[in-house]
């Protein structure tokens, strides 16, 4: 899959839609992921799992400190031990 890197976002798009992304908009320095999104057709291919890798790999790439609000990237970060 081609995922699309934005400066606060990674997303999957198919025909003109947004099939998954995930957004981690940049206050003072700190990088918070607030949303991840997978369509229903993706669900079970770990797909967000990808995201928020990638979006943890990013954040740390251009040195921000990396929180989140979002329940799936808590999860998931605690999971990573990260």
């Amino acid at each position: 899959m081609n995922y699309i890197y934005e400066k606060e976002r990674i997303y999957l798009e198919k025909d003109g839609k947004i099939i998954a992304e995930i957004d981690f908009p940049v206050i003072n320095n700190v990088a918070t992921i607030t949303h991840t999104f997978v369509d229903d057709s993706l669900r079970g291919q770990g797909i967000a799992s990808i995201l928020v890798s990638k979006a943890v790999e990013e954040i740390k790439k251009n040195g921000y400190e990396l929180k989140a609000s979002c329940s799936y990237a808590l999860k998931w970060l605690e999971k990573n031990n990260i």
